[in-house]
């Protein structure tokens, strides 16, 4: 692994074809430090959007988090919601992790040391292909089935848990955010709504289908050998309540997982795509641990930084 100190200049590999579901091919980039310590540890990205708009490139600077700093970043397309509900997401992202394991000889990349990085949705489909098993939404026709989709690490940023419990846990007056660039839901709509970026994500009405809505959640699948977790959170979050992430952390605490749950006060909804969220003033963040089957008491902790990702990802994608 690279020293902390080393900076790299990145070169950018571009629309690669991983998978072609139903004759549409999915794209990835990879930004590939040049002279950085070969095997390359890599992290793969995965974009927000409700899980029905954006593609690869709505990311922050992939170049500068963190392959300047000597990690391979893999940035994955999976299909929206309107080309194809649920579980369609998961198996490309799944998909997506096995063929960065069949191409790893090509672009120098470590196998065994791949992190997976998701905002919003994006955070959703990262903690649902971490925790789901290598059998759970493999499609049948997966060109890399024999590889493995395990990955080793895990970052999620303000991402849905279990659906059936994001409205309740909503400002009953809907007021706006204190984060002046936090995304928010128009005023009055709710994740129960029948157009509303969950319930299109599963082609149903939450309400409608909690057998579904427990099939989509990450909470379902939390069991004992679950890779490390670092969840970050904005409690001025209206889109995406803050309580999801607590949801996430407390499910993998209680079978003695690794996590570290941040929650910072004043961030809204989709910070992560922001270059500079972790710039000017220092905001409070509130820190939970969950080491070795322990229960760490919450606490001020440091400031929520890239860097505070970067670390998490350079202690646990190390050789």
């Amino acid at each position: 692994m690279a020293a902390i100190s080393d900076t790299y200049a990145v070169s950018r590999v571009d629309d690669l074809v991983f998978a072609s579901p139903g004759g549409n091919p999915l794209l990835a980039d990879l930004y590939l430090p040049d002279g950085a310590p070969r095997p390359l540890p890599v992290i793969v990205w995965l974009h927000g959007g409700g899980w029905r708009i954006g593609d690869r490139r709505l990311a922050p600077d992939l170049g500068r988090f963190f392959a300047e700093r000597g990690f391979a970043m893999a940035s994955f397309d999976y299909r929206l919601s309107g080309d194809a509900i649920f579980p369609a997401a998961v198996e490309d992202v799944k998909t997506g992790i096995r063929w960065l394991r069949s191409v790893a000889d090509v672009y120098s990349l470590d196998p065994a040391r791949i992190g997976l990085w998701g905002s919003s949705s994006g955070g959703h489909l990262a903690a649902m292909a971490a925790l789901s098993g290598p059998e759970a939404f493999q499609p049948a026709d997966s060109a890399w089935a024999t590889m493995s989709s395990a990955v080793q690490a895990v970052v999620t940023g303000y991402a849905p848990g279990d659906f059936l419990q994001m409205d309740e846990h909503r400002d009953p007056l809907g007021r706006p955010s204190e984060d002046a660039e936090s995304i928010q839901l128009p005023p009055g709509k709710r994740s129960a709504d029948a157009d509303s970026p969950e319930s299109t994500f599963l082609g149903a009405p939450i309400a409608t289908c909690p057998d579904l809505v427990r099939r989509a959640s990450p909470l379902t699948y939390v069991k004992p050998g679950a890779p490390p977790f670092l969840i970050i959170h904005g409690q001025s979050d209206t889109a995406v309540p803050s309580h999801q992430s607590e949801l996430l952390f407390h499910a993998l605490a209680a079978n003695g997982n690794d996590a570290t749950l941040c929650l910072v006060e004043g961030l809204g909804h989709g910070f992560l795509n922001r270059n500079h969220f972790d710039q000017g003033p220092s905001r409070r963040t509130i820190v939970q641990r969950s080491h070795a089957g322990m229960l760490e008491p919450s606490h001020a902790g440091p400031p929520l930084t890239f860097g505070v990702i970067e670390s998490f990802f350079r202690g646990h994608l190390s050789e």
